[in-house]
């Protein structure tokens, strides 16, 4: 089964208006040559439709209608000749190096090349004369100088569509990076909203179960005062949240937790986990070392956050101690509990805040652990210990 390919409107134009003007130069009687084999004048116009005909497979089959139209050009030489088929021809040399195969596009200037030389030197050797000059200027003409500027545009285009591609190319990694920033934007979103609010929230679930199970009006109202007193601050950090979320209109949002709120952090956790038989301390031996990266004291706070609030979930009644130390250029982070043999937890989790925790050490480029010890008296606690390290060139971006 054969296809048709319908010719482009140009090339039905430049067809039109080649055997057009060929015709008007055949009526005016105007020819490039006399004197040939077939000396008929109509005989010239049969050269002219062909190569008008051919003018219509100049970007459907480029390669072939040159060679076509070459064999035609030399027919038209044995007759009275037309200037409209010699432009025609032109027109095909360049079509077939433009359009045509990178191979052919090479091949086509290099041919045209060496015939112009060949006819150059060809003539003069057989006439003589310094006119036969002018026989290889013409061909170059007709031949090499339409080849050099198909040459040209093809480049041009090629490097069009090269710049296209980059461009397209550029607007794809463009928008991978924006695709992984708000991926990369939302982890921290759902980081932040896990450690802000689980501690709170676990606190209310202990507090709430503690005030529901025991029938005594004193625990129940202070069972209440915490609940209270975790909502309230758990709707604060929300609404912190919120505002660095939404559009602030030029209102400077609340600053990110320290580790200068440790203290308070250490006795809200102290406050709520009181009837649990938990007692939380803070030793912070790294005091007066200096300032930290903003990075590192919200990872460090977060973590002693989140660990606390694990603590509070699992640990079995007995001290609760973070510690902190610096040394060199690390910080350290050390949250310890003692492991009991609790059937479940106090308060139901999610399970992202260990994994919450590593994400905030790797951005940072450092290292974390958590798992049961063994004390010098036999006695087993879990122990959070997180390596920070504390310049601002070894933050991972």
């Amino acid at each position: 089964m054969f296809t048709s390919v319908r010719p482009h409107r140009h090339d039905v134009l430049i067809a039109a208006v080649g055997l057009t003007g060929g015709l008007i130069l055949w009526l005016a009687g105007l020819h490039t040559q006399g004197g040939r084999l077939l000396s008929a004048h109509w005989m010239a116009l049969v050269p002219l439709a062909v190569t008008a005909g051919l003018e219509l497979l100049r970007r459907s089959a480029p390669q072939t209608a040159l060679v076509l139209g070459t064999l035609t050009l030399v027919a038209d030489q044995f007759t009275t000749g037309s200037l409209a088929t010699a432009l025609m021809y032109t027109d095909l040399v360049y079509a077939a190096v433009v359009y045509g195969t990178p191979a052919a596009a090479r091949r086509i200037p290099v041919t045209a090349f060496l015939v112009t030389v060949a006819v150059t030197i060809g003539f003069l050797a057989w006439y003589r004369t310094a006119e036969a000059l002018l026989i290889g200027v013409v061909t170059g003409l007709v031949s090499f100088a339409p080849a050099i500027t198909g040459v040209s545009v093809r480049n041009h285009r090629d490097a069009a569509g090269t710049a296209r591609l980059r461009a397209d190319q550029t607007a794809l990694l463009a928008e991978m990076d924006r695709v992984q920033a708000v991926t990369a934007e939302r982890s921290r979103m759902a980081r932040e909203l896990h450690d802000m609010v689980a501690n709170h929230l676990s606190a209310i679930a202990i507090h709430s179960t503690a005030a529901l199970s025991i029938d005594d009006p004193g625990t129940s109202r202070e069972a209440l005062g915490v609940i209270r007193r975790n909502s309230v601050d758990g709707l604060a950090e929300m609404r912190r949240l919120i505002g660095l979320l939404r559009d602030s209109g030029g209102d400077t949002p609340s600053a990110a937790p320290t580790l200068a709120s440790l203290d308070a952090l250490v006795g809200q956790a102290g406050a709520n986990s009181g009837s649990s038989g938990l007692t939380v301390t803070l030793t912070d031996g790294g005091e007066g070392t200096g300032a930290l990266p903003a990075p590192v004291e919200l990872a460090a706070y977060r973590i002693v956050q989140e660990s606390l609030t694990n603590a509070l979930k699992h640990a079995a009644p007995g001290p609760v101690t973070v510690r902190l130390g610096r040394s060199g250029n690390v910080l350290t982070v050390e949250v310890s509990s003692m492991l009991g043999d609790r059937p479940g937890p106090r308060a139901p989790g999610s399970g992202a805040g260990l994994v919450g925790m590593r994400e905030r050490v790797a951005l940072l480029g450092g290292t974390i652990g958590a798992g049961p010890v063994s004390g010098r008296d036999g006695t087993k606690s879990w122990l959070v210990r997180a390596e920070l390290p504390v310049e601002e060139g070894t933050l991972r971006t």
